[in-house]
């Protein structure tokens, strides 16, 4: 599969998982190795580097950033073999957190 035919049907995927999130997709000629997408919801976001299959290879300043990004909230390679793995990853980075409830004796 093209990397471009992954991508479209990933931002699809997380447009159904995250209804009124906003995706940017990334200028790869404005800063080197910068993940391509940009998953903005609610008040979270995430990055992510597509790739065509686990065996691409990663271009210069990749792993910095997905590194960095990662550290700030979340950001990883996604490719067809980690999907599903990833997408689970970002529901529990996305999901709203619950505030704690105190109970009264």
């Amino acid at each position: 599969m093209l990397e471009s035919k992954f991508q479209s049907e990933l931002i699809l995927d997380c447009e159904e998982l995250f209804p009124g999130c906003i995706i940017l997709k990334n200028d790869s000629n404005y800063i080197q190795g910068f993940p391509d997408l940009l998953i903005l919801y609610k008040n979270k976001w995430a990055a992510l580097e597509c790739k065509k299959s686990a065996y691409d290879r990663h271009r210069p300043n990749q792993d910095y950033y997905i590194d960095i990004l990662d550290k700030m909230s979340y950001a990883s390679f996604i490719y067809p073999e980690n999907k599903k793995e990833v997408l689970d990853e970002l529901q529990q980075t996305l999901r709203p957190r619950r505030t704690t409830r105190i109970l009264r004796g």
